[in-house]
């Protein structure tokens, strides 16, 4: 072969190749793949408990009804959705304990509790620390998940949801304000960084108002605001229990629909076909007060509430007549490790709690069974608690819920519902 020859033939090779090779030199490298931030935690709770009452053991011969329970497990899974997008799901594991509801299937059962997805913006806009997040989905309500911060929520729930002022979950859409406050303690000199200590925050809610365990029943949405503040958190020299101290005034405005929303032959509603297109006021509103630190937690609580109701069949011959009521819870509560107050740096397991609710339905009765009394209920909480590692917890515990008040049991009365008494073994862990 000729010189020539292999010249040419070089350069035919050359010509074909040339778009391949400009397209490696100029492509950029691909890039690398990036998995999500995956975070999965959950909280498992449940326990053993015997009544003790005489009421619980009329039913078994005067024998001690007594039982195994797992009171509840919540699954979370967080993940996020793009930049300052996240999604939050939460399953809540329960038994329904309903006679009249459980025929189907008696065992644990598995719902949502929070499924929402979340946007934070304005970082830093009100302060360093500051930001406003949104939410929409099955979400938070006003305040019930704000006091679980301060209160063990495995031991009972907190007063406002156990005496039914609200669930603590709801389908809705909600707005989250940090304030923030000027950089106060130091992170690491040699970057200069610093933590803020925030002023509070602002929660605001428009739910449904059934609450998650039910499906929307009417037309009508539940507003609800909280402000919490940390007055004491930037003080420096105060001790870390008096900087956690939190303040927090709530409101819950909301509605129910009547029972003759959709009206009906013979009603005498002022809408179209007899209907009642008004709503029955159901409002609530609160302050707690709360400190939050290893060797004292405790917390305080004054809540209202107000209801209409109806009564009559809205005809000529029954008319509906709208009755209201108030009633009022008041609650304090105490999670102590005394051996640590002495001596904070030797840590210890064992903690001591103590609560008492005071709950009156209805602050001003006029049912004729109640003249002269105002029927409440006083509820009991003592126990001791046994860390067994730092994210497992046992406790024994006393409970008691007893009627006060209520006029004596004579003729066709009402009579209070009896005193309940109950020994627990409760378990708690965290992962």
């Amino acid at each position: 072969m000729t010189s020539r020859s292999v010249r040419l033939i070089a350069a035919g090779v050359a010509i074909t190749l040339a778009p391949a090779i400009a397209f490696a030199q100029q492509a950029p490298a691909a890039p690398a793949v990036v998995t999500p931030a995956f975070d999965f935690s959950g909280v498992i709770f449940g326990s053993y408990s015997y009544r003790t009452d005489s009421a619980a053991k009329a039913g078994l011969g005067g024998q001690n009804p007594n039982q195994f329970g797992l009171d509840r497990a919540y699954l979370t899974f967080r993940m996020p959705a793009g930049s300052n997008g996240a999604i939050r799901i939460t399953t809540d594991v329960f038994q329904n304990t309903n006679t009249a509801q459980n025929a189907y299937y008696q065992g644990w059962a598995v719902r949502v509790k929070y499924a929402y997805l979340q946007y934070t913006g304005f970082k830093d806009a009100f302060g360093v620390g500051s930001s406003l997040l949104g939410r929409i989905g099955v979400l938070h309500t006003v305040v019930i998940d704000h006091q679980e911060g301060f209160w063990p929520r495995y031991l009972q729930q907190t007063a406002i949801e156990k005496n039914g002022f609200f669930s603590s979950a709801d389908a809705g859409i909600a707005a989250q304000l940090t304030l923030g406050s000027t950089p106060s303690t130091p992170v690491g000199a040699a970057t200069g960084t610093q933590r803020p200590n925030t002023w509070g925050e602002i929660y605001a809610t428009v739910t449904n108002g059934p609450g998650y365990a039910s499906y929307e029943k009417d037309r009508f949405k539940d507003f609800a605001l909280r402000a919490s503040f940390t007055p004491l958190a930037n003080e420096s020299g105060l001790s870390p229990i008096l900087k956690s101290f939190t303040i927090s005034p709530w409101v819950y405005k909301g509605f129910l629909g009547s029972n003759f929303a959709a009206g009906g032959a013979g009603q005498v509603g002022p809408g179209t076909n007899g209907a009642i297109t008004d709503g029955l006021t159901r409002d609530r509103y609160g302050i707690f007060a709360g400190l939050k630190e290893r060797r004292l937690t405790a917390g305080a609580e004054f809540a209202q509430r107000k209801d209409e109701s109806e009564t009559g069949a809205n005809t000529t011959a029954s008319p509906r007549v709208v009755h209201d009521s108030t009633g009022r819870v008041v609650d304090g509560f105490v999670i102590a490790r005394p051996t640590e107050w002495f001596d904070a740096s030797q840590k210890s397991p064992f903690s001591i709690v103590a609560r008492w609710d005071h709950f009156t339905p209805n602050t001003d009765p006029t049912s004729a069974n109640y003249v002269g009394t105002t029927p409440a209920y006083d509820f009991y909480l003592l126990g001791a608690s046994y860390d067994l590692t730092q994210r497992m917890t046992f406790t024994f515990d006393y409970q008691n819920q007893s009627p006060t008040n209520f006029p004596a049991a004579t003729g066709t009365n009402v009579r209070p519902t009896p005193q309940q008494t109950t020994l627990f073994l409760h378990f708690n862990v965290a992962f």
